[in-house]
């Protein structure tokens, strides 16, 4: 029997090859029952959700909503009063009214009496406080006690009660990759939870993730307006950072928030609890690191250590015997390698308290007693004299280096707040390829020392500038004056002959 013109045979043999063919090409078209889809474990670390965490933490976590008054500044007085002229009006007589303020931010309750961590910028000028609860719950919050130089605050609930209350973790513990949770009331929208990662640890030294006392966890968790002050969590639920800054170019979250790490919140805020505020050692000195340009010029075998740029007048370094230009380089025996990690150790020292300091001076390691102080509150950044624009006085005369020099007198020293006994000449000229101005070295400036040596006359700086070429050194160190204040600051001379 034939189809179609093909035989029966033919035709099985044909649908017989057609489908050892596919096979061999295509493969089995349809699976046995069971086999399974292809599927990956998730790593270990990796949560399938952080709803569990979440929903165990949030009661714990509080909005913090504050109203502010601020009086206006003289500055903004004067403003307003040449405003006012402008028009052909006359100020009032009375002082105006504050301006009042309204703000937002989070926190956590870290005890079940109700005491709560935010920033302090958060609270800042704040003269009633609100928190808001996870429920929903509004309760009128007072402060414990702030802590400006670490941006921390500590707030206590009036109402009596038993509250939740999360512990504080380890940071330290923390890797670059390790999962975390940010949680607070950004833009007031209470119980916001973001997921992200630790993308970077702070260290001393690291400018753009340290501060004076802090170095900061950087996370990928959004971090968004209001979110300051609430807590980032580790995936035990245990508090590992506040959030208290972000790095952006909108104004919002792009994925570069900071959260000061635990250890240093525990402490404070059990400081601030138990005392209402935190005292720091204080020496009365500014200082700067040991670079390998410094420690070059002073012959040192290692860049480490602090040098004292200048010592307040009647400060505890000064009554102590510190002078400018000493290299701090131990503490109590404890190496201190930069300027950060000096001002760090000398911060958690006792105020009154008497220290070993082991110093690099002359050429030699010696150890004195300091009688440390209590860091004022109001301290801020020390502005140092203010040099002038320079003297053009044929006084003086031309140095090496391409500088021209002037011996200070009374009433220059009086001008630029150097006190009588104070030695130095004033740059009166500088060339524009000289070495000094490259070390950001401008007329109107002081030079103060020489590789340690007080400038009074050009020859010592021709006397230390030979005496280093001859020693195989590329650069010498001077102690300048400038508008910021006194800093040392080393002088390329590999090129000088």
């Amino acid at each position: 029997m034939k189809l179609f013109g093909i035989s029966r045979n033919a035709m099985i043999a044909g649908m017989v090859g057609a489908g050892a063919m596919g096979a061999l090409l295509l493969g089995p078209q349809f699976p046995s029952a069971d086999a399974n889809p292809i599927t990956l474990e998730a790593p270990a670390g990796a949560p399938v959700s952080f709803a569990d965490l979440i929903e165990q933490v949030s009661p714990a976590v509080v909005g913090v909503r504050v109203r502010t008054e601020m009086v206006l500044t003289d500055r903004e007085l004067s403003q307003r009063e040449r405003f006012l002229e402008q028009f052909g009006l006359t100020p009032p007589e009375e002082e105006p009214e504050p301006r009042e303020g309204r703000g937002q931010g989070s926190g956590f309750f870290i005890s079940g009496d109700g005491h709560i961590v935010t920033n302090n910028h958060v609270i800042d000028n704040a003269v009633e406080i609100e928190i808001v609860t996870d429920s929903g719950s509004v309760m009128e919050a007072e402060l414990v006690g702030t802590d400006p130089e670490t941006d921390l605050a500590v707030l206590k609930v009036k109402d009596p009660g038993t509250y939740p209350f999360v512990d504080f973790g380890s940071s330290k513990q923390l890797r670059r990759g390790d999962w975390v949770v940010a949680v607070g009331s950004p833009l007031g929208f209470s119980g916001t939870a973001t997921a992200g990662i630790v993308s970077a640890l702070g260290k001393p030294g690291d400018l753009r993730r340290s501060q004076q006392y802090t170095d900061y966890l950087q996370i990928d968790a959004a971090i968004n307006r209001g979110n300051s002050g609430g807590p980032t969590f580790d995936m035990n639920g245990r508090v590992v950072g506040v959030n208290t800054w972000i790095a952006s170019t909108t104004g919002g979250s792009i994925g570069l928030g900071f959260a000061i790490p635990s250890e240093l919140v525990d402490q404070v805020t059990s400081t601030l609890i138990n005392e209402g505020r935190v005292s720091r050692g204080w020496l009365g000195v500014t200082i700067g690191t040991v670079t390998e340009d410094v420690a070059d010029a002073l012959g040192l075998e290692s860049a480490k250590g602090a040098i004292v740029n200048s010592v307040t007048p009647n400060s505890p370094a000064e009554i102590s015997g510190l002078q400018r230009g000493d290299i701090i380089v131990k503490v109590n025996g404890q190496e201190v390698e930069d300027s950060i990690i000096t001002t760090r150790v000398v911060g958690s020292l006792l105020a009154g308290s008497e220290n070993d300091f082991e110093i690099y001076r002359d050429g030699k390691r010696r150890t004195i007693k300091v009688k440390v102080g209590e860091r004022p509150s109001n301290l801020g950044l020390n502005s140092g004299a203010t040099p002038g624009d320079g003297d053009n006085s044929d006084e003086g005369g031309d140095g090496p280096l391409g500088v021209s020099l002037k011996p200070l007198d009374d009433e220059t020293r009086e001008r630029l707040g150097i006190g009588a006994n104070e030695v130095g000449m004033l740059v009166t000229g500088l060339d524009q390829d000289s070495p000094l101005y490259e070390a950001n070295i401008r007329v109107g400036n002081v030079i103060l020392d020489v590789n340690n040596k007080k400038l009074d006359s050009i020859e010592v700086l021709e006397q230390e500038l030979e005496a280093a070429l001859d020693e195989g050194r590329k650069n010498l160190l001077m102690a300048v004056l400038n508008e910021q204040g006194t800093f040392f600051l080393p002088v390329d001379i590999s090129d000088a002959e």
